[in-house]
C-alpha cells in the first residue's frame, strides 16, 4: 500500500514537472543546403536555434497524517505520507526578480 502510494506520487511529481516548464525561443535557426552538380556551387551553413530552457522546482517529502487504518477494530494512526512541492518556472522568475530588486532597490 505505502509503496502504490509512494509510486503514484512520484509518478504525478514528474508529470507535473515536465507539465510546468517554461520554454522560451532565443534565437532564429537557419539552414542553407548546398547545392552539388559536379561540383560544388554553394557553401552549406547551419545555425541552430537557442532555447533558454527553466524547469520547475519540485520537493517531495513526507508529512504526519492521520488515517483510520483497519484491524479488528478500527483506531486512529499517525504515519507518514508522501508531499509534493511545486514552483512553476514562472513562479521561480517572478522570485528571482524580487530578490534582484530588493538588492539593487534603494532605500529611503
Amino acid at each position: 500500500m505505502f509503496k502504490t502510494t509512494l509510486a503514484t506520487a512520484l509518478a504525478v511529481a514528474t508529470a507535473l514537472g515536465l507539465a510546468a516548464c517554461d520554454v522560451k525561443k532565443t534565437q532564429e535557426g537557419n539552414v542553407t543546403v548546398p547545392k552539388y552538380e559536379v561540383e560544388k556551387k554553394q557553401s552549406g551553413d547551419v545555425t541552430l536555434p537557442k532555447y533558454d530552457v527553466t524547469t520547475p522546482d519540485v520537493k517531495v517529502g513526507t508529512k504526519d497524517a492521520t488515517i483510520t487504518v483497519p484491524k479488528v477494530e478500527t483506531q486512529k494512526k499517525t504515519i507518514e505520507v508522501p508531499t509534493v512541492d511545486v514552483k512553476t518556472a514562472k513562479e521561480k522568475e517572478a522570485e528571482q526578480a524580487q530578490k534582484q530588486m530588493g538588492a539593487t532597490g534603494t532605500t529611503k
